[in-house]
């Protein structure tokens, strides 16, 4: 499937609804417990998506929009959510992604992003990149991070499931 903006945006916009119906008045055992060690659960996820927005999807489009390859993008750091969540409920990071996310496409829209899709930018591990494959990153990284989030849940059914467990691919 080759990449469409529109599409794209379509999927982008659904993210923030998806986390508030699945996670609003969950019970912590369901929204803040992981896998163990050094894994994500549910806040920390969303946590994760909110530093997305504040400092990834647009800043780089613009960058790339704006200077071309000729400014590397900031590194991005994957764990700062677990600095700028403390003292924040699940409600209020729910809240924040879904402003947040609104305001960055309604940016986007203003962007010149048709016409630049295959401008280049420099990622600082990754080398050279286009909009459009940052663009198509944004919305796979929403779908990757849905995915991870059903996974951290099943797991906390991991073993009441019984002998079902074998045919449950996401608890495996």
């Amino acid at each position: 499937m080759e990449f469409n903006l529109k599409q794209s945006t379509e999927i982008l916009s659904k993210t923030p609804a998806i986390l508030s119906t699945w996670l609003s008045d969950l019970p912590p055992d369901w929204t803040h417990k992981n896998e163990g060690e050094d894994t994500w659960s549910a806040f920390d996820i969303v946590g994760h998506l909110i530093h997305g927005e504040r400092t990834d999807w647009i800043a780089r489009t613009r960058l790339i929009i704006e200077k071309g390859e000729d400014k590397p993008f900031e590194p991005f750091d994957r764990f700062a959510q677990f600095n700028s969540s403390k003292g924040k409920s699940l409600k209020d990071l729910l809240q924040e992604f879904e402003k947040l996310r609104s305001e960055n496409l309604r940016i986007l829209s203003t962007l010149p992003v048709a016409k630049n899709l295959n401008k280049k930018g420099r990622h600082p591990a990754l080398g050279t990149v286009t909009l459009k494959q940052l663009l198509a990153t944004w919305v796979v990284h929403d779908l990757n991070h849905l995915h991870q989030m059903s996974r951290v849940m099943a797991f906390q059914y991991r073993y009441e499931v019984g002998v079902w467990r074998e045919y449950l691919g996401v608890i495996k």
